[in-house]
């Protein structure tokens, strides 16, 4: 059996869709291409891929339907090209359980780093540097307060009850709990979950804060659990105030 990572591509461009598939095949990726935004909810959920290249202009249902429908059912990473740079079709995405966006066209050697980058957060957590650890992590388990997050099992629980997170919104929490009570800058964070440098005009990481924190229960104007620290960046609180 193959090792490759699995890739559903979603795009109903035929000549863009053989393109991508033929670079990211020979990287050792299995691309599995799908045109249709119907056909695409069952293929993703029948296939669980390791990761979806999601168009958002799609024959039969768009990609932000495509995205609502399986994200609920299916915990691997969903990249969402959007055909312009449009904050509307981004924001939407992030919203709807996407883990990133990438603008449509782009350079295949962009769109390989890109998918690389998305999927080594879902790789194992190894050889993590101990001195970054909460000193409460035990067994792969970090419990703060009433939050509990089970690393090797990908789980988060708060008050006793499940939080389902998409790969990114476990991956960001993650981030944070490593070093609970101090900031960690916008531009680790961007560098550490989505592979390149820190814009600070993408608000992507921010609105991914805020998804993270309305899951969290976490109050949205004075946040307990995750706080904004001006000029720093982010904070997970070891307590809630």
């Amino acid at each position: 059996m193959s090792d490759n990572k699995k890739i559903v591509l979603v795009e109903d461009d035929e000549l863009l869709a053989n393109l991508i598939k033929s670079f990211l095949t020979k990287y050792e990726f299995d691309v599995f291409v799908v045109s249709d935004g119907y056909e695409a909810v069952d293929v993703v959920l029948a296939q669980q891929p390791d990761l979806v290249i999601l168009d958002v202009m799609l024959p039969g249902q768009s990609g932000m339907e495509v995205c609502r429908q399986i994200r609920h059912k299916y915990n691997g990473v969903i990249l969402m090209q959007t055909a312009l740079d449009d904050d509307i079709d981004q924001m939407m995405g992030l919203e709807l359980g996407a883990d990133d966006y990438i603008i449509k066209q782009v350079q295949p050697r962009l769109l390989l780093s890109r998918v690389r980058a998305l999927l080594r957060r879902i790789a194992p957590q190894k050889n993590v540097d101990a001195s970054v650890q909460p000193k409460n992590e035990d067994n792969n388990v970090i419990s703060l307060d009433s939050l509990i997050i089970n690393i090797s099992l990908r789980k988060v629980m708060l008050d006793d009850i499940e939080v389902e997170l998409t790969t990114s919104e476990f991956e960001l929490l993650y981030l944070l709990a490593r070093t609970p009570g101090e900031p960690v800058s916008r531009e680790s964070m961007t560098q550490h979950l989505k592979g390149y440098e820190y814009d600070v005009l993408d608000r992507s990481l921010d609105r991914q804060v805020s998804r993270l924190r309305k899951k969290l229960k976490d109050d949205i104007d004075v946040p307990q659990i995750i706080k904004t620290i001006r000029g720093k960046g982010y904070q997970l609180c070891k307590n809630k105030s």
